[in-house]
């Protein structure tokens, strides 16, 4: 496991989250970076740069060339593997692990050696501390990078994800987590489990919108991000990526509801 210190971080921070290869939203989300001076070093990436959207390669040059911290998501981690997969954990059969097949082809024709490389260098933890709180970045859950940690999953799956989390790094205060793309923030004994949701993709909501982080000295906020998601749109159409995603940009639904619990479904 490749561990991450940042040590101590002053100032605001961006902490977000699943690009899933979406140009325009990054471009967005680094916009906000700029208009609010924050530093690559206070912007951390929890994984997953590359994904359902058609743009991959360009994404990871550009989160590259920011120079902000990147966590390895499992898209990274099977991309540095050459596997032949996503390894997102979906269900053998379900909509969604039918359809990561189109995508993750069009990612791994895409991506250049070089940024499998990279992606393979990427730590499996992102540690900080701020204001007397010890932070932990992680992509899915400690137990596995591909675990879905829902708004509905329960204290005690939570609590257990936890407690293998400090075995690995150590006593937090405070987990930011990504992978299942909807945002949430838990309290579990005292610790925060919060996912910034993704900021590629919306959260299966009916709005375009997606969302991240915002950390400053006053408060913790998931913010929403806005961005000209009909350029998207077209370069997943002119890319044939067309098994759905291209729509939910525009829509706010996902075409793979059955990867929800049965009680998020809508």
């Amino acid at each position: 496991m490749k561990i991450m210190d940042l040590g101590e971080i002053q100032g605001d921070m961006l902490l977000f989250g699943g690009v899933y290869s979406n140009l325009p939203a990054l471009k967005a989300l680094l916009d906000v970076a700029h208009e609010n001076n924050i530093s690559p070093q206070n912007v951390i990436c929890s994984g997953d740069i590359v994904a359902y959207c058609a743009e991959p390669q360009a994404c990871t040059d550009m989160l590259r060339a920011f120079g902000s911290p990147v966590l390895a998501g499992n898209c990274e981690i099977q991309l540095a593997a050459n596997a032949l997969d996503c390894g997102c954990g979906y269900d053998e059969g379900s909509e969604c692990s039918l359809l990561s097949r189109g995508w993750y082809a069009h990612a791994t024709a895409e991506v250049s050696d070089d940024n499998k490389a990279w992606m393979g260098t990427l730590p499996d933890r992102i540690l900080f501390q701020r204001n007397g709180k010890r932070y932990a970045v992680i992509h899915g859950g400690a137990t596995d990078v591909s675990r879905f940690i829902w708004p509905v999953t329960t204290d005690s799956v939570i609590a257990e994800e936890i407690n293998v989390l400090i075995e690995q790094v150590g006593s937090v205060d405070h987990i930011i987590a990504g992978h299942s793309g909807i945002a949430m923030r838990r309290m579990i004994d005292g610790i925060e489990w919060t996912n910034t949701g993704a900021i590629g993709m919306p959260s299966h909501n009916g709005k375009p919108q997606t969302s991240y982080g915002y950390l400053s000295d006053k408060e913790f906020k998931i913010k929403s991000l806005s961005y000209d998601f009909t350029l998207e749109y077209t370069a997943m159409k002119n890319a044939g990526l067309t098994q759905g995603y291209h729509e939910t940009l525009k829509t706010g639904y996902w075409p793979s509801e059955d990867t929800l619990p049965i009680e998020m479904r809508l």
